[in-house]
């Protein structure tokens, strides 16, 4: 079955992904001679670094996905379809789609990482991981659900492992859903489930290494776990979760903790893409690239983003899987197939470090930039303005401001509501 896409005039560029990487890269080549091609299993682009907010009740789904047709309207050249790929054909130059099949010049991967259980099959099934909208959803209910359970119970013990939550991982991801955890601990909780003690909530927070914040300063690792210990998070470091069944976390030491939710922010592995060779797969599960990010020994397929490692002396391990990363590769690839259309040799990618930064709470975050360290409630406010900055879209923007606004002046999030799914029932017709 094919995809319905004319033949173009020059060459077809097909983009796998519309994430950070391949909607940059998409937007820079819009209104260029190439034909755009952009594949996604979703309609939207989605804000990844704030999916804890949407699982929190921070923020609606909405304000942060755009879709990808509003955003291309007046891009001529570009192309949406919503297609899943199964498998590249590099030697014949398609890629087959679970819509058909698509021929393509050039071929760039930008499928990005998904959640690293490191190979524990219980904590998969069990876990809760927060890597797409429809994740953070699915926490948001099961978090409202078990509150709402806990009320109803007959035993205590039932109760508090339905209250309690354990977040798994202690990166910019963990720190953010626990610090968030922690606030609706204190400010939501009272007001809107008196029958439950609030201060009997535990929140764990567990951490493989002997640091938070590992991939930034030791300042700003110091202060995010100053911060969380003050909000009454519970911090275990140089621990290592070894099973989950849904009832119980079991650790290296032997400890276990009794809970019913735990939040997976541990690590992300490059997601699987069939057709290539498995010399071009490295650590990670991250594709091999040079430094123009052309998958090596493979002719006219590119990666970029999570996806692609670029090892060099300087970076062994390649890039950090961040979206600036992800943004600077795909502008870089972009503007090496415009120099290739006007006959210009290509640019090498360097990677520009602009800083990193994670919140932990009302005034609470923490900022690296290559030139300034700081924490506190400057920082949080640099946060807020960088992240509101770098959304798609004026509504967007607006409807985040505004919640942010309520939030920070009411001590209350609006969005507590249990979504479920609709499954149409089967039914049999009548004789």
């Amino acid at each position: 079955m094919p995809l319905n896409i004319p033949d173009p005039e020059n060459q077809r560029i097909v983009i796998i992904g519309g994430g950070f990487a391949g909607l940059q890269i998409a937007r820079r080549l819009s209104g260029t001679k190439y034909q755009v091609v952009l594949l996604d299993r979703n309609n939207y682009n989605q804000f990844q670094p704030l999916f804890y907010q949407v699982a929190m009740a921070g923020l609606e789904p909405s304000a942060i996905a755009f879709p990808f047709r509003k955003l291309f309207r007046r891009a001529n050249n570009v192309l949406v379809r919503v297609a899943e790929m199964q498998e590249i054909f590099p030697a014949e130059k398609y890629l087959m789609t679970d819509k058909g099949r698509i021929k393509y010049n050039h071929l760039v991967i930008a499928v990005g990482a998904d959640t690293n259980y490191y190979g524990n099959d219980k904590v998969a099934m069990n876990a809760i991981p927060m890597k797409s909208i429809s994740e953070a959803l699915f926490l948001r209910n099961a978090i409202l659900d078990d509150f709402e359970k806990a009320l109803l119970c007959e035993t205590e013990a039932e109760r508090q492992s339905l209250m309690d939550i354990v977040v798994v991982g202690g990166g910019p991801t963990g720190v953010e859903v626990a610090g968030a955890l922690a606030e609706l601990r204190k400010n939501v909780i009272p007001k809107e489930y008196k029958e439950l003690d609030w201060r009997t909530i535990d929140i764990y927070l567990i951490q493989g290494g002997g640091a938070l914040l590992n991939t930034m300063s030791k300042q700003a690792g110091d202060a995010a776990e100053r911060f969380l210990t003050e909000m009454g998070v519970i911090i275990l470091k140089n621990k290592h979760v070894t099973g989950f069944d849904g009832e119980t976390v079991t650790m290296s030491d032997g400890d276990p903790i009794t809970v019913k939710k735990v939040i997976w922010a541990a690590g992300i592995i490059g997601n699987p893409v069939k057709g290539l060779q498995p010399a071009t797969i490295g650590a990670g599960r991250r594709i091999k690239v040079n430094e123009f990010n052309q998958v090596e020994g493979v002719d006219g397929i590119y990666a970029i983003g999570d996806i692609a490692i670029m090892a060099s002396k300087e970076n062994p391990m390649g890039h950090p899987q961040v979206a600036q990363a992800a943004i600077q590769q795909a502008k870089n690839l972009a503007d090496n197939f415009v120099r290739t259309s006007k006959g210009n040799p290509l640019r090498p990618f360097v990677y520009s470090d602009k800083g990193s930064m994670a919140t932990v709470g009302r005034n609470k975050a923490v900022v690296d930039l290559p030139f300034w360290r700081f924490q506190g409630a400057f920082a949080w406010f640099v946060w807020l303005f960088v992240h509101l900055f770098s959304i798609i879209g004026f509504k967007n923007k607006l409807f985040i401001f505004i919640n942010w606004s309520w939030s920070y002046f009411s001590y209350d999030q609006a969005l507590r509501l249990i979504i479920r799914p609709f499954i149409r029932a089967r039914k049999t017709p009548p004789p």
